[in-house]
């Protein structure tokens, strides 16, 4: 089912965890380098769960980090241009603001020095948007960490053996993760909510109950995310018919969805759902098709849901993995009624 990559901090909030230990082979996020600041930064929950081989810590190397600066070590290419464009226009536009996000004492968020490359970290120090405490962190804004965090992990999502989903709880990182450098270089995304179909445990609900009800429920869980999968993969090939993509589909979703229904309903767990958008980003050619950003309309229902879906444009990647460049957003205080 893949692992759900979380950012733009490393320990995700309870409920985001509790979706990824329900819908997903496991949880990730990007942690220092520095064996000693990961055992700082890691919470114990986080370290159960990699002994259980359900969470698995990222930490970038120097090469990956050239992403980040358009004059990387293989010199100027596609990929790192695309990324540094973006972040450093959103950088510039942040220090000219008659605001800026300064850092403030106490530190309101970091940055590891290890997550991010020497040319960012000079540029931020001379825009005055970082400071330094001499322990490898700089003090900035949640504002400056959830953009250069939420520019990265569309990157660093593609992955040569494991399948790694980008999701967030945070819009800013997740607007930021999507937007094109220029409207010259751009790409089609279909954005679809799926919360009414992905029910989380409500708060307070202990981990425990969460994995004991994933054990027992194995292939009502599978089920279900394959199902969601399949529609969305199929929906970003056959981009110019998407409503026979639901109709060929939607019986194999409202069976999964049912099933998992049921399983829901034989727990004593209490259910609640929350706001859930995937992006899925359409195949290239899709560029030349009639279609056009900011239009939405309805899908279709499963399950007595409706299902919405609306166009949107984003930064295309070169290295995207062809069968899943999906990103999710989780509002976690978005309920649905």
């Amino acid at each position: 089912m893949g692992v759900l990559l979380y950012y733009p901090t490393v320990n995700p909030p309870t409920e985001v965890l509790h979706q990824a230990l329900l819908y997903w082979d496991g949880i990730a996020s990007v942690v220092p380098r520095d064996p000693q600041v990961y055992d700082a930064v890691v919470g114990e929950e986080l370290k159960r769960l990699e002994e259980r081989e359900l969470y698995r810590p990222l930490a970038f190397s120097e090469e990956s980090l050239d992403v980040l600066d358009p004059l990387g070590r293989a010199g100027p290419s596609w990929r790192s241009g695309q990324a540094s464009t973006v972040l450093m226009e959103e950088l510039r536009r942040l220090a000219a603001r008659p605001d800026p996000p300064r850092p403030t004492t106490p530190a309101e968020a970091v940055l590891y020095t290890s997550k991010i490359s020497y040319p960012v970290e000079a540029a931020l120090r001379a825009m005055g948007l970082a400071t330094s405490d001499g322990w490898g962190t700089l003090n900035v804004s949640r504002e400056v960490q959830a953009l250069i965090v939420g520019v990265l992990a569309r990157e660093f999502a593609h992955h040569p053996d494991v399948a790694f989903f980008p999701y967030t709880d945070n819009e800013t990182a997740y607007r930021n993760s999507l937007r094109p450098a220029s409207p010259a270089v751009r790409a089609l995304a279909w954005e679809v909510e799926l919360g009414r179909l992905l029910p989380v445990p409500a708060p307070g609900t202990p981990t425990a109950d969460v994995l004991a009800f994933r054990d027992r429920y194995p292939d009502e869980r599978r089920r279900l995310m394959r199902a969601l999968h399949r529609l969305l993969g199929d929906l970003r090939r056959d981009y110019e018919h998407p409503a026979d993509v639901f109709a060929q589909l939607r019986h194999e979703l409202s069976e999964a969805l049912e099933d998992y229904r049921a399983a829901g309903r034989s727990s004593r767990t209490a259910w609640v759902h929350r706001s859930v958008t995937v992006s899925v980003a359409l195949a290239a050619a899709a560029s030349g098709a009639l279609l056009l950003p900011d239009l939405g309309w309805l899908l279709g229902t499963v399950g007595g849901y409706a299902l919405n879906v609306a166009t949107r444009e984003i930064r295309p990647l070169r290295e995207a993995r062809e069968e899943h460049e999906f990103s999710y957003l989780h509002r976690v205080r978005g309920g649905l009624v």
